[in-house]
């Protein structure tokens, strides 16, 4: 493995440190630092453990904002990390674990994640996270607004 393929892979591990680190801060009742490690380019994607599919900046930004307005005491680690780097973009595949009250009541999950990186402007940023499904807090969102 050539040396600028470790330095790009130690670089993209950086930026996934900077995007769980982001993750805590949402299950914490703040998703402000998530506009810092995402691209904010109209191809952007997520589907949350929650449900759904967001696609661009605006609409991932308000899915992050949304979770975070709801949420509090909120732990998140990544286990069976892998990153991979394939010229200026990069995967990485993890397990979640993540714990937090929301809407005022305690809840846990754990779930594979696939997260893609693109480097823009020199720097690796967050375009697409995908996390399993998980019914208990999808049904508790939709629940909060009925």
């Amino acid at each position: 493995m050539s040396s600028k393929h470790v330095t790009a892979e130690a670089d993209v591990r950086a930026a996934s440190d900077q995007f769980y680190s982001a993750l805590e801060e949402m299950a914490n009742g703040d998703a402000g630092s998530m506009a810092d490690i995402w691209s904010h380019e109209d191809d952007v994607t997520t589907m949350h453990p929650i449900g759904g599919r967001e696609e661009g900046w605006d609409a991932v930004r308000e899915s992050w904002e949304g979770v975070a307005s709801s949420s509090a005491d909120g732990t998140v680690t990544r286990t069976d990390q892998i990153i991979r780097v394939i010229g200026n973009s990069a995967y990485e595949l993890c397990t979640e674990s993540a714990s937090m009250t929301f809407g005022a009541e305690p809840i846990s999950l754990e779930g594979r994640a696939t997260n893609v990186y693109r480097k823009e402007n020199g720097e690796w940023k967050v375009v697409h996270h995908h996390a399993d499904l998980d019914t208990e807090f999808a049904e508790k969102v939709a629940n909060m607004g009925a």
